[in-house]
């Protein structure tokens, strides 16, 4: 497992996500989509999809996906979102961090 440059974050003004992170602190927009928007911040990319706003998700790159999700449930994790159609799993270790696996 590695940790990706990516943080997700979820707001329901996207709008004014922009406007601050753009407009007020200056970072550049590097995706601009409906339901995400995403800014450079130097050390690390954050992102902004639209949803009920919740605690940062932090990423991971794994080899094997349904194998690191068999291990991680295995050891603890609890599923807090997962779609067939996209390639990651949202969990919640049992320390309370929230973050996504995707496969590298």
């Amino acid at each position: 497992m590695k940790a990706g440059r990516d943080v997700i974050c979820r707001a329901r003004d996207l709008g004014a996500v922009k406007a601050y992170y753009a407009g007020e602190l200056g970072f550049p927009i590097v995706l601009d989509t409906d339901s995400m928007v995403g800014f450079d911040t130097g050390a690390v990319t954050l992102y902004y999809e639209r949803g009920e706003t919740g605690s940062p998700v932090f990423e991971f790159f794994v080899d094997d996906l349904g194998r690191a999700k068999s291990r991680l449930t295995t050891a603890g994790c609890e599923i807090v979102e997962e779609d067939a159609s996209l390639p990651r799993v949202y969990l919640r270790d049992r320390f309370g961090l929230v973050f996504n696996i995707t496969e590298a």
